[in-house]
């Protein structure tokens, strides 16, 4: 096809390179490039990739996914709308969500642009599920138990601690929506362990859970990034009592992050301009193909 959406990935860690290739797998896509810090340390997967440090040396550019941590996107994404470019990410600290979708709608509107945020599998995907049990049974309770498997947000928070050299965050899921957080730790030469392991359980990403915290010597020995989610819901159709609802999956974490995002840059170009939530775009939108055959195929 002509006309492919041009989409930049913008940082290049585990999402990052987990994008690149769901975008090279699109056939409604191709990449503009990948924007980073430094473009001394190319890696040899890139050698036929433009990388720059500007989004402004790649062109034209429909798309920018924000591969990079939760707490840096609400600065970067404002800056990439006022450049009239759309944006996707996966920013992760629920309770901050609408103020983000309030704050990048006023500058999407004003650049005719579109932000698609917090476009991950939790929130993201889980968001939609929660969303269709909701109306399947109105009255309930939904859990959603996560795990066990790697936290992406909650790692990334903790590798930019001063003192930790590298991290893993693991989420063990202990019923009802209830986790344990299980905190490796390789810490830089002369660290306090007891310092970072206080400063790490009164992050907000730790605080409101159980969280223990281990030094180990190689992060790197533990790793997995595995992870998985379990909801569950018990509701009430109208006045029938006893509606059970589950989703169950097991998944790569940042491929399946990465996947949801790319989806979400295409469902970007059809949405006024503005900011959205997952469970606010239609769900045809995330897909390539023909409308009517969607239709056809999946209805």
């Amino acid at each position: 096809m002509t006309n492919k959406l041009r989409v930049a990935v913008i940082g290049y860690g585990n999402i990052g390179k987990y994008s690149v290739e769901a975008i090279n797998a699109a056939p409604d896509m191709e990449l503009a490039g990948i924007v980073r810090r430094s473009v001394g340390d190319k890696p040899k997967e890139l050698a036929d990739v433009k990388v720059v440090t500007s989004i402004d040396e790649l062109g034209e550019v429909d798309v920018a996914l924000l591969c990079a941590p939760t707490r840096a996107i609400p600065e970067s994404g404002k800056n990439y709308l006022a450049k009239g470019i759309n944006t996707v990410d996966s920013f992760d600290i629920h309770e901050k969500i609408v103020d983000l979708r309030r704050d990048f709608d006023y500058v999407a509107k004003e650049n005719n642009a579109v932000a698609i945020i917090s476009a991950g599998w939790d929130p993201g995907t889980d968001s939609m599920i929660r969303s269709t049990f909701e109306f399947m049974a109105p009255k309930g309770i939904t859990y959603t138990n996560f795990g066990p498997g790697m936290s992406m947000g909650h790692s990334t928070a903790i590798k930019a601690k001063d003192g930790v050299k590298d991290a893993l965050s693991l989420t063990v899921p202990t019923g009802q929506s209830i986790h344990r957080r299980m905190v490796y730790v390789e810490l830089e030469e002369g660290a306090d362990f007891k310092a970072v392991e206080e400063d790490i359980k009164n992050d907000a990403y730790f605080i409101n859970d159980e969280t223990k915290v281990t030094q180990v010597d190689d992060v790197r020995q533990v790793i997995d990034m595995g992870h998985g989610v379990s909801m569950e819901r018990k509701g009430v159709s109208g006045e029938t009592q006893n509606q059970l609802l589950k989703f169950d999956m097991r998944i790569n974490n940042p491929a399946l992050t990465a996947q949801v995002m790319v989806a979400s840059a295409r469902a970007t170009m059809k949405q006024s301009p503005g900011a959205y939530t997952m469970i606010e775009v239609p769900i045809i939108d995330f897909i390539y193909g023909d409308r009517e055959d969607l239709i056809n195929k999946l209805v």
